[in-house]
């Protein structure tokens, strides 16, 4: 099965210390490329989260973002009352000596660092519930993945089935293509009979005729085609090998339109092309 680089996933678990709510996104990047967000609580687990992500994930960039809802105890202020006391009286000795002095509001006083202390999180209780919940996000970005990477497979061999018809009309036609050009071009040729050497003229019949001939061309299509099938059908990381046949694929078919010598193999080879890309853009996304 093909996996998709780009999903996104969510998982939050409760517990008596509050809520951690994780958020994973990823998309489309040659490696594996993580950002991560942690409050400073757990900063700790910097290490343990891109090990466990990196055992799932092989290609993307991934923004990854924890976030914490104290409750109960956890989440209680208190003040340094002690503090607030020698704040308060040492901004009244400071009044004593300046003139027109402004009043110390409370709010002030709060915004002093140390007077709003916050109570030591409950990191022991936490990392558990926070660890498991890692891990069910991991799953569900995965499973995302996974259901995005087999519809991609499916539109890939939709692609291919629908490039076969045309590799088949151009194979079908070129004999007859090269026959009919060579016709053309020996008719035109023939007032000039007299005027040109016998043998330098057919050499050049014969060399027009090779510069036209496709079928190692559309061979090497097919192989290519059939490759990519294979590929798609066993999955697993495969999106640097797509890549890889995609590129193949669009020269053999460059070098098609460029030897084309009929509308209708032409408008065959443009066929051809654009379905290449499309096939190429989709391939971007895969693991």
């Amino acid at each position: 099965m093909l996996r998709s680089m780009t999903a996104y996933a969510r998982r939050e678990k409760e517990g008596r210390w509050g809520t951690a709510a994780w958020e994973l996104r990823s998309v489309n990047h040659r490696f594996l490329d993580i950002s991560l967000r942690l409050p400073d609580e757990l900063r700790h687990l910097d290490p343990q989260v891109r090990r466990r992500m990196a055992d799932r994930l092989r290609r993307g960039k991934v923004e990854c973002q924890l976030r914490l809802q104290m409750t109960g105890a956890a989440a209680a202020l208190s003040l340094d009352m002690e503090l607030v006391k020698n704040l308060a009286h040492i901004s009244r000795q400071v009044d004593e000596q300046v003139f027109n002095p402004s009043p110390v509001s409370s709010m002030d006083l709060l915004r002093w660092p140390g007077v709003i202390q916050t109570p030591q999180a409950p990191v022991d209780d936490m990392e558990p519930d926070v660890v498991a919940a890692l891990d069910e996000a991991l799953d569900e970005l995965v499973a995302t993945r996974d259901r995005e990477g087999r519809r991609t497979g499916e539109l890939l061999l939709e692609r291919l089935d629908a490039m076969a018809p045309h590799v088949a009309t151009v194979r079908r036609r070129m004999p007859q293509v090269i026959a009919q050009t060579r016709e053309r071009l020996q008719g035109r040729l023939e007032e000039l009979r007299g005027e040109l050497d016998q043998q330098r003229l057919e050499q050049e019949l014969v060399y027009f005729a090779h510069r036209m001939d496709v079928a190692e061309e559309l061979d090497r299509l097919d192989t290519h085609m059939e490759e990519v099938r294979r590929v798609v059908t066993e999955g697993g990381e495969a999106g640097r090998r797509l890549d890889f046949l995609m590129q193949e694929l669009n020269r053999e078919a460059n070098t098609l339109a460029s030897k084309s010598a009929a509308s209708d193999t032409t408008q065959a080879a443009v066929e051809i092309k654009v379905l290449i890309e499309q096939m190429r853009e989709q391939v971007q996304n895969i693991e």
